[in-house]
């Protein structure tokens, strides 16, 4: 059976800018729900200062939380060589954190999608940051979840490998076990493409996912397809209750259940509220029953 865990999807800006909500007060606010454990962001406030790790992994654990996952943004697309390399160093830094707080699984992406670099030099980029980091990743049993992403809430640009051709061709380009990809649907609707059309093509290398959905304010997917916006948040798309918006969960949780899919499942909603975040784990909660037992 796969576990359930927790993103502050609602809470970002308190916890990584104003620091109005502290990881506590995080911490406390999801052992409310039905979860397993809890995704945690790099960029939190507070981990800035390793002296605070132990007692961040204590404050999940006294209220009987993993800390499976680490959300990070590392830019490996930049042209400069130097910049990718500092890049690399925050990723190293952040793979520590996640072993710390006795993580398994820690996030890379590819990057911006700057206008100037070129498909070819992007992955190259990529692939060259990504396999950089590899050796730790094995040293400290940290498997790199790349993601099929849109765009970190604080970059310029969108994902460099938003799009799945793009994602395909780089995840096929690196031959690890400490590397994987975290799945997440939605992500997909924002490109204006098919998630199981990709989840087809991936659903080997998945180790992770992100559970959240989206559904249309008007209009039809076909009309998201055709507007020129429809590469990231479109405006006729919304956050909503997981198990009520766009994505085929069923369709999902089958395939993935076909490729022996047995890990963490990660919740990345809840901005409409506690409410409806505590009606996404029960909609998760249930279908994970239906489809492992």
């Amino acid at each position: 059976m796969p576990k359930l865990a927790a993103f502050p999807k609602a809470f970002m800006d308190e916890l990584c800018l104003s620091g109005e909500m502290t990881l506590r007060q995080w911490i406390d606010l999801a052992a409310t729900l039905d979860i397993d454990g809890l995704e945690f962001y790099a960029g939190f406030l507070e981990m800035k200062d390793k002296n605070f790790w132990p007692e961040a992994k204590k404050m999940a654990t006294d209220q009987g939380l993993e800390i499976p996952m680490m959300c990070c943004s590392p830019d490996f697309t930049h042209p400069d060589e130097a910049f990718r390399n500092e890049q690399i160093e925050h990723e190293k830094f952040w793979m520590e954190m996640t072993a710390a707080l006795g993580g398994k699984y820690c996030r890379v992406l590819s990057g911006q999608r700057r206008p100037e670099v070129s498909r070819e030099e992007g992955i190259q980029y990529a692939v060259s940051s990504i396999e950089a980091c590899l050796p730790l990743a094995e040293e400290l049993g940290i498997t790199l979840i790349i993601e099929n992403h849109y765009k970190d809430n604080y970059w310029d640009y969108p994902e460099f490998a938003q799009m799945a051709d793009v994602f395909c061709d780089l995840v096929s380009l690196i031959d690890s076990p400490w590397f994987g990809v975290n799945y997440d649907p939605s992500n997909t609707i924002l490109a204006g493409e098919d998630p199981l059309e990709l989840l087809a093509r991936i659903k080997d290398r998945v180790v992770t996912m992100h559970a959240s959905d989206r559904y249309l304010i008007e209009g039809t997917i076909e009309d998201l397809r055709k507007e020129e916006n429809s590469l990231g948040y479109a405006s006729r798309l919304s956050h909503g209750v997981i198990g009520k918006g766009l994505n085929d969960y069923d369709t999902i949780f089958s395939q993935l259940k076909e490729v022996g899919f047995d890990s963490w499942i990660s919740i990345e909603d809840g901005v409409n509220g506690m409410e409806e975040l505590q009606e996404s784990v029960a909609f998760l909660r249930a279908k994970m029953a239906q489809y492992w037992g």
